[in-house]
């Protein structure tokens, strides 16, 4: 639905930008029919953003766009929320959290190994593992072999709790085979937590070395990092806590990514734009010769129908949402001046505005 909205919106004459939050391969037939068409979707849009520079790396080869109109831009976590809680931890054992979704592309296949060695061999560790999927019952499985008390299945956990389960433990385990970002590595950090995670993807980017442990993708690899953390965890030669929180909380800010994305949309709203056919259709060129003509005639039949919708319903005849113009904006930050008490000027709302009282503030608004 996203890619049909972004051909639409370029029809009729809007600006369109593309999210990448994922990583594709080049090898299997599945990917290469995704990349073919996600090539064919962004051959048109504006402006690309990726969560790490490997998967700005990896949509410019995929989908032969210009580097220019790729950004890059992390996904934010919120520090507030995720903060260590020390005291929710156990003394007698040691935990580790495992949350994600329970699929292949996440190693799910790689934990019942895993999980077997370590329940063997260290008797005190524990493991919690929350999220759903189909390759839930590989875990059950092991679950019935290791027992609930060893290895306990949260289900789907909604995002308010997470914060919940990452504070009863004491090491986070990330499985990925593939990983754009992985902000869960970044909440398990800042919720002071060790983590152990595959050297795949952009993770590399995402923490610095002495925060995170970063393995193969395989059991051996994984056990072994899984090892050295338990170890480190006993001897008390981890980072502490707050220490790890203190480095993390102002690196992924929201303030800082709404600022990057909003220049990104503010350069995209300056950018000359066109719907004509003339325009449009010579950037399908580079999609290949079937793929490329069939674009191309493509949108010359959506150009012809927009047309002949334009006369059946003409535009003067449709609802348009109007511009927010200058006045309202000044309009606006005067009332969220006036709701906050920093300022004491009358807001009087002129003819045909409907006023939204957003506080129970101690004053009235005249009502033309």
């Amino acid at each position: 639905m996203a890619h049909e909205a972004m051909n639409l919106a370029r029809a009729m004459g809007l600006k369109s930008v593309f999210t990448d939050h994922s990583l594709f391969g080049f090898a299997d037939m599945s990917a290469i029919v995704t990349n073919n068409f996600l090539a064919l979707s962004l051959a048109d849009v504006n402006h690309c953003i990726c969560v790490s520079y490997v998967g700005k790396e990896n949509t410019v080869l995929r989908a032969n766009v210009e580097q220019e109109k790729v950004s890059v831009i992390p996904n934010a976590l919120d520090s507030q929320v995720f903060r260590p809680d020390v005291t929710k931890r156990p003394t007698d054992k040691l935990n580790i959290i495992v949350m994600s979704r329970l699929q292949y592309r996440k190693g799910v296949d790689l934990q019942p190994d895993i999980i077997r060695y370590i329940c063997q061999h260290y008797p005190y560790v524990n493991f919690i593992i929350g999220g759903d999927g189909p390759k839930r019952s590989l875990l059950e499985e092991v679950r019935d072999e290791v027992g609930d008390e060893r290895l306990s299945l949260l289900g789907a956990v909604p995002h308010g709790q997470v914060h919940s389960v990452l504070v009863k433990g004491h090491i986070f385990l990330n499985t990925s085979l593939t990983e754009a970002f992985c902000i869960a590595i970044c909440e398990a950090v800042c919720s002071g937590l060790q983590v152990v995670s595959t050297n795949v993807g952009g993770i590399p980017e995402v923490l610095p070395a002495h925060l995170i442990h970063l393995a193969h993708p395989n059991v051996k690899s994984l056990t072994e990092k899984l090892e050295l953390a338990i170890r480190l965890e006993e001897t008390g030669q981890r980072v502490g806590p707050w220490e790890m929180h203190q480095e993390v909380k102002n690196t992924y800010l929201w303030s800082d990514v709404m600022r990057r994305t909003e220049l990104v949309y503010s350069k995209v709203h300056q950018e000359e734009s066109s719907a004509d056919l003339v325009h449009r259709i010579p950037r399908y060129k580079k999609c290949g010769l079937v793929a490329g003509w069939f674009m191309m005639f493509l949108v010359t039949l959506q150009f012809l129908l927009l047309k002949i919708c334009d006369r059946l319903w003409p535009v003067e005849d449709i609802d348009v949402v109007p511009n927010f113009p200058r006045i309202a904006r000044e309009k606006y930050k005067l009332e969220e001046e006036i709701l906050s008490g920093r300022s004491s000027k009358p807001l009087l709302p002129s003819d045909g505005d409907s006023q939204k009282i957003r506080s129970s503030q101690p004053f009235k608004l005249k009502v033309s």
